[in-house]
């Protein structure tokens, strides 16, 4: 009871604006320190040749939707788990952790069986060149068929976040991250006697983080969270729970599926002009993270903030939650804007870059960085739609900027004949995503109020 009366006075009466701070900093700096080792994975590649990081943003569409699996599970996990506290409800939350580690051995097994017999026509299909093909399918193999550790890391970090335990999380993330960073140059460029792997080497150290990371998750779980109780016989599936885990989190996890499908299609449409335009579009991809996953972290947060709240009827604090996380990813994103434009040349050259990459990549970081400014209020407004119910607002909205005007746009742009120009699909994508955002957020809301009201 001592527990519970802890999480009800910082979730349900803690100012919102220090709340979300106090829950968001160790999961931004966590992240901060996820973006890092992305963009030192991609460091350490380009120094072994441009195909080499070419080949990274060839294997990128698949294992985004590898990631969106564990994110769009953790969504619906936390959130059901932030309820059940919110009801005081302990022995829900347990059957949903235990439910949770079950799903995560089922997403396993799906992604291994793709690694294992779809990722050499994946990656043909979007290139001709062998020495690329051949880095980017030994990546995507080694990723996909260990899997398993990035389920398990994911899972155990939500189960922190969802009783306001970030700290752990953040040491979580910060673990398996590091660890990622230590080890790749002894796999990549072969290291004490070790073989020199380059890609392969990368995602050999990707897979130890994760490992690593979620010993440690669950470690803290075990020791720390005791509001979410947790046993061998809870491993199993609860059907009510898988079902109200993915009515939350199938959205989340289609919208990444959306995002890997227009990756895989910008990777044809970029490639048709020249392999050195798809290395600039993994590589910003790698950079703008630096302040995106930030915003993700601050999400995060705000997930089981709204969810408590929602489950304990404090409407007011909902909307405070909701324009305090709004104001804090624009702050964050607008730095992201005035770093892009002042700076595109030296951030691009930490990856090694040829005079051809240069050209492109300062043309392309300026201009997409302009969608910047309306990013912020769109993460904010779909991950609130996510944690009042309403789901597939997120995902309408998904739909409409990524495959009926970024892609389109970018398709048109190329027939310019200058690769240059299609980089402005971004800003305008960003466009119609925030008229949508801010169209379903109030709709949300208003949804909201009817149903509190009517308890």
């Amino acid at each position: 009871m001592a527990g519970n009366t802890v999480v009800s006075r910082r979730m349900g009466e803690m100012n919102e604006g220090r709340l979300i701070l106090k829950l968001a900093v160790p999961m931004m700096l966590s992240m901060l320190v996820q973006a890092m080792y992305n963009i030192v994975d991609s460091i350490y590649v380009s120094m072994v040749s441009e195909d080499c990081l070419s080949a990274l943003s060839l294997a990128f569409p698949a294992q985004n939707i590898m990631i969106g699996l564990a994110t769009g599970t953790g969504v619906g996990v936390s959130t059901l788990i932030s309820r059940a506290l919110g009801r005081g409800d302990r022995d829900e939350a347990g059957k949903t952790a235990g439910t949770a580690i079950f799903l995560c051995f089922c997403c396993w097994v799906l992604m291994a069986l793709f690694g294992i017999f779809g990722a050499d026509a994946f990656i043909r299909s979007q290139t001709k060149v062998e020495s690329i093909r051949s880095y980017a399918d030994s990546y995507l193999r080694i990723v996909t068929t260990a899997s398993l550790f990035l389920y398990l890391q994911v899972c155990a970090e939500r189960f922190l976040q969802s009783t306001g335990l970030t700290k752990y999380s953040m040491w979580t993330q910060i673990i398996g991250a590091v660890t990622n960073i230590i080890l790749d140059p002894f796999f990549i460029f072969g290291w004490c006697g070790l073989p020199a792997m380059g890609p392969a080497g990368a995602a050999i150290a990707t897979v130890i983080g994760q490992a690593l990371g979620a010993f440690f998750g669950f470690l803290f779980h075990v020791r720390r969270n005791t509001e979410v109780p947790l046993s061998l016989q809870a491993i199993r599936p609860v059907g009510r729970i898988i079902r109200r885990i993915y009515q939350i989190g199938f959205p989340s996890i289609l919208m990444m599926g959306i995002g890997s499908v227009t990756n895989y299609l910008m990777n044809i449409i970029l490639g048709a002009f020249t392999s050195t335009a798809v290395a600039v579009y993994g590589v910003y991809f790698k950079i703008q993270s630096f302040f995106f996953m930030p915003v993700f972290g601050l999400n995060n947060a705000m997930i089981p903030i709204i969810g408590y709240n929602y489950g304990a009827g404090k409407k007011d604090r909902i909307y405070r939650t909701i324009g305090f996380s709004v104001l804090y990813a624009t702050a964050a994103l607008l730095l992201g804007l005035l770093v892009f434009q002042l700076f595109p040349a030296q951030l691009l050259s930490i990856f090694n870059p040829s005079e051809a990459m240069l050209e492109i990549g300062v043309k392309a970081l300026r201009r997409i960085s302009w969608s910047f400014v309306f990013a912020g209020f769109c993460i904010v407004a779909g991950s609130a739609c996510q944690a009042l119910d309403r789901s597939m607002y997120s995902l309408f909205v998904s739909i409409l900027r990524q495959l009926l005007a970024l892609i389109p746009a970018a398709w048109l742009l190329s027939l310019t004949g200058d690769v240059n120009n299609v980089w402005w699909c971004f800003p305008i994508a960003e466009i119609v995503s925030l008229i949508a955002s801010a169209f379903f957020l109030r709709s949300a809301l208003q949804g909201m109020e009817k149903r509190l009201s009517a308890q």
